[in-house]
């Protein structure tokens, strides 16, 4: 069965392409669900058109993602955390932390599993943390832990 693809399928293609796929793939899922469109004569001139209007929809998700990232590296968080001598913390910073601080800051909510952090801060002093706004777009961010006055 030939389809025309009205959106990416992973492990599949991206929208407009043509593609062969089994009948009970395209007739059962692909075409209930939107992905496809039978590959009719019709369709098939609309290719372009599909091709088209997911390039605009890709461009203005781009430009979000990079404003996003702009806002997102002039940010300068600020923790306050109880620390021993050599600036070691009791607890730590994690990007559960970064994420909550961020949306207190902005207003815009971070997953944060698209927070950067091998590990989480057990450190006082200046860290930068790097944030997946979207694939090819990110930003760094200064996180600074204090120790808490006591």
């Amino acid at each position: 069965m030939r389809v025309v693809l009205t959106q990416n399928v992973p492990n599949l293609g991206q929208v407009g392409d043509v593609k062969d796929v089994a009948d009970g793939y395209g007739r059962n899922f692909l075409i209930p669900k939107g992905m496809a469109i039978l590959a009719t004569v019709s369709a098939l001139k609309n290719v372009d058109e599909l091709r088209r209007a997911e390039a605009k929809k890709m461009a203005r998700r781009l430009q979000t993602a990079q404003e996003m990232a702009n806002m997102l590296s002039q940010l300068d968080l600020r923790f306050k955390r109880r620390a021993g001598e050599e600036g070691r913390l009791y607890g730590s910073v994690t990007n559960a932390d970064i994420a909550e601080a961020i949306q207190a800051k902005t207003g815009q909510e971070i997953d944060r599993r698209r927070i950067e952090l091998d590990e989480p801060i057990r450190q006082t002093g200046e860290h930068t943390v790097e944030i997946r706004v979207m694939t090819n777009v990110s930003a760094q961010v200064k996180v600074t832990v204090e120790p808490e006055a006591e």
